[in-house]
């Protein structure tokens, strides 16, 4: 590799040691000594690389990362660069996505905090170009669990609620939806699975966010009306018996006995006539 390749402007890398294990480079701000770059090959076309800038910030350090890796491309040979960045450490992941490195996913370790692994192929498109920006963002970006429910109501105005098998308090059916696939068409499979119904989707009651809960994470939940049926319809559900293990018609009394203290609130505000149109749930109780 060429000294202007190891260059971008007033900052470059400067090689300190090389072997078949380890690369590792000096990173010069105006030929002054501001940090490190390390690449270590695993034997597999492929390797992780290191760093360590200090106090000089995401875009120098971005800027010292992309030196490091076209020369794994260029020089190296390899076909893919991997780092393992702490969760907690938010100036090295932003030094990571502004150098290209994509988030792949999150080891898990014991006593010690978690790691992001993030990774760049030699064929992934620059960093600085629309389509690299946009796949590094979508790889980064908070993707939020969504869930979609639906208000179905018998002619006696009571609500259907679901006995579920993995947690003690009864929820309105629904389920959560999956990548790719929107709100309403989620609630429709997820009764057709579990409640063996097809159901027409009506009108959004509301939007609701959970915060976290339990081990749960947060989550934007979709509330739709699914109109009105007879109460003896439930005798022929064919229930999935893998997450439902019962059905119930409940007034509010019934509910407040046994649901999630959301799913009260959110029909309790339904009967007074308050529910706008996006909401935000209260913590609940463990």
């Amino acid at each position: 590799m060429t000294d202007e390749a190891l260059r971008d402007g007033e900052l470059s890398l400067e090689p300190t040691s090389g072997s078949a294990e380890f690369h590792g480079f000096a990173v010069l701000i105006d030929e002054e000594r501001v940090g490190t770059v390390a690449l270590r090959p695993d034997g597999r076309r492929e390797g992780s690389i290191r760093w360590n800038l200090g106090d000089h910030g995401s875009f120098a350090a971005s800027r010292a990362l992309r030196l490091g890796i076209q020369h794994a491309f260029t020089e190296l040979g390899w076909e893919r660069v991997w780092a393992q960045v702490d969760v907690d450490d938010t100036t090295d992941l932003r030094s990571a996505s502004l150098a290209g490195l994509r988030r792949e996913g999150v080891t898990r370790r014991s006593g010690a905090p978690d790691r992001v692994l993030v990774g760049r192929l030699i064929d992934d498109p620059p960093a600085l170009s629309r389509e690299g920006f946009v796949s590094i963002l979508n790889a980064g970006l908070p993707r939020k669990r969504v869930i979609a429910q639906g208000l179905l109501r018998d002619e006696h105005d009571r609500v259907l609620l679901c006995e579920l098998t993995y947690k003690r308090e009864w929820d309105l059916p629904g389920g959560v939806i999956e990548v790719g696939e929107s709100p309403g068409t989620g609630l429709v499979r997820e009764l057709h699975e579990e409640l063996g119904i097809t159901v027409d989707l009506g009108a959004l009651v509301t939007m609701n966010w959970l915060p976290p809960w339990r081990e749960w994470d947060d989550a934007c939940l979709f509330v739709f009306d699914l109109g009105r049926i007879d109460a003896a319809t439930v005798e022929d559900m064919e229930l999935q018996r893998t997450e439902i293990a019962g059905v119930h018609w409940c007034d509010l009394e019934a509910a407040r006995a046994h649901a999630t203290g959301a799913t009260v609130e959110l029909l309790e505000a339904l009967e007074a006539g308050e529910l706008p149109a996006y909401r935000e749930a209260p913590l609940q109780p463990e």
